[in-house]
Parts: C-alpha cells; structure tokens; sequence
C-alpha cells in the first residue's frame, strides 16, 4: 500500500511539473530555493490557468511566464517573428524559452590551477558526487533510470563526446555499450588504443525520452558538468561525435559537412567534429568519411593503426 502511495504521489508530481514545463517555467529545476516573485509567479500562473484547464483545452496560444533572469533584449522576438515562430512550430506555450547558444570557452574561464594527473581521478569523483541524484532538469522526471557520468582513463590523451545516453546506457550507467557503443569501440580500437584508454562522455547525462534530442534547457543545464570534466582530464584531442555534440561544444549551429575536415579548439583542447556511430550504423556509406576525421586525431597524437 505504501509502495502504491509512494507511486501515485511520484505520479503527481511528474504532472505538476509537466503541466509548468509546457508552460514554459523552468525555475522549478534550479537549485536552491526560489525568490519571492518567482514563487508569486508560479502560484498566480497555476491558479489563472488551472481552473481554464478543467473547463476546456486551451485553444488560443497563451503568454509564457518570464523571469527577470530569462529576460534580455536579444531574447525578445518582434511582433512579426513571433508570428512566423508560431505558424511554424505551433503555440508558444509549449516551445522552451529561447536560450543563448555559448561555447564551452564562453561558459567560464579556464581554471588558473591544473589539476595533477595523480587526483585527476578523485577530482572526477568529486563532480559525480556534486551532480547526485540530479533533478536539475526536465529529463530527471522523464523516466530516467540511471545517470550516465562518463567512462575511461582520467589521464585520457583522447576524449569522445556524444549526444546523450540510450536506452542501453541508461540501464548500465555507462556511456555507448549498445550498439553505437560497439561501433564505438571498433572505431577505437582501429585507431590502435582500447576503450579503457580514452575517456567518453555526453551532452546531457540523462537518457531523453525515446532517445530524441536533448532540448536546450537539458543541455545547458548539464553542459558545466562537461565542462569541468574536460577541465580535469584535460585532454590533448576532444572528437565530437555528431551534430549535437558540436553545437553545443563549439557554441555554432552549423552542418556537420561544414565544421568536418577542420580543427576547432574548446577549454584549451583540439577539437574534431566527426559522425555518431549511431548515424554510421544508419548509413555505413559514411563510415570511409569519419575514418579520415580519426585519422586526423592519429596524426596529432602519433597513433598508427591497429595491425589486422
């Protein structure tokens, strides 16, 4: 009975914050206690729209609760670019708040102290342990089992940075051990190291639901978990795998085929945009393709190929 209780009240609240993220209220997922607007904000927008909620569907958009520290001048679409957004995408009460595109080189400087290879390891530890059983996010009430903080060598010469966990690593609580994950570690393997000599990791540390996406306010909120663990392990190539990673990483919302063939630099550390295995697997056609994004890496960290 208790168990069931204990269901239905996690049921609950997985509606109330449902019911605030289509809304387009996001301060229900920082840390911290609320101030006194915001939380006069919530109380208001709950009661002016719950009772319109029981009486019948919302079928004109309605405006989003916006906090001062959403607010910026750049931020506030015209009259005509709200219009075309909402012909285009549908109501803007369900859309998240439009977010600025950083780069991890814009998110803080980089640290003045190094850490030493030999407390790498704990530093790591450490911001697992700050991240917890994290509900920073949307994606902590979206069905998460477990969150996926990284895998491999703190002292990693090489770093691989996905999307997001699937359904596999969400079970594990390991980073790429599905199928992506074995195309993965051929491409590693290939390239003449084994898996325990990199270090892997995501954009967002919590699986999004049916492996779409993740949404800016997930990426942007756990993206400074990425972003000390770069700083930790400071590695000598960072190789972004797919578009998501990319964007997020290097701050530009571009074509893959467009940031390709080139060197970009985060936190101090080279960086190679290159296909998700998960896209390889979609299309294999491209695999020859990634295989010269790799061979890139080789040349910068004097690897030779594995002998076959």
């Amino acid at each position: 009975m208790t168990q069931l209780a204990s269901q239905d009240a996690e049921a609950r609240l997985r509606a109330y914050v449902e019911y605030f993220r289509d809304l387009g209220v996001y301060d229900l997922y920082r840390r911290g206690e609320p101030d006194a607007e915001v939380a006069e904000a919530l109380r208001a927008q709950f009661e002016a729209t719950a009772s319109l909620a029981t009486i019948s569907p919302v079928k004109s958009p309605v405006n989003r609760p916006i906090t001062a520290s959403q607010v910026s001048p750049a931020s506030v679409p015209s009259q005509a670019v709200a219009r075309e957004r909402d012909a285009t995408v549908g109501s803007p009460h369900l859309m998240p708040p439009s977010m600025p595109l950083r780069s991890f080189n814009q998110l803080s400087p980089l640290p003045e102290q190094r850490v030493a290879p030999e407390d790498k390891a704990a530093a790591l530890l450490t911001i697992q342990q700050e991240i917890g059983d994290c509900t920073r996010c949307p994606l902590a009430y979206a069905g998460r089992n477990k969150i996926v903080f990284a895998d491999g060598d703190p002292n990693a010469k090489l770093m691989f940075v996905g999307e997001g966990p699937g359904a596999d690593e969400d079970k594990t609580g390991l980073p790429f051990v599905g199928k992506a994950g074995q195309l993965l570690n051929n491409m590693i393997g290939a390239m003449g190291l084994k898996r325990e000599q990199v270090y892997i990791a995501n954009i967002v540390k919590c699986r999004p639901p049916g492996n779409r996406v993740p949404e800016p306010i997930e990426a942007n909120t756990c993206s400074p978990f990425l972003l000390q663990q770069i700083d930790v392990v400071q590695p000598q190539v960072i190789v972004a795998l797919g578009a998501t990673a990319a964007t997020y990483l290097l701050g530009v919302k571009r074509s893959l085929g467009s940031l390709r063939g080139h060197w970009h630099e985060v936190r101090g550390t080279k960086v190679v945009v290159t296909y998700h295995p998960a896209f390889l697997l979609r299309d294999p056609s491209q695999k020859s393709e990634a295989w010269k994004d790799l061979q890139r890496v080789m040349v910068e960290l004097g690897l030779k190929p594995a002998v076959r």
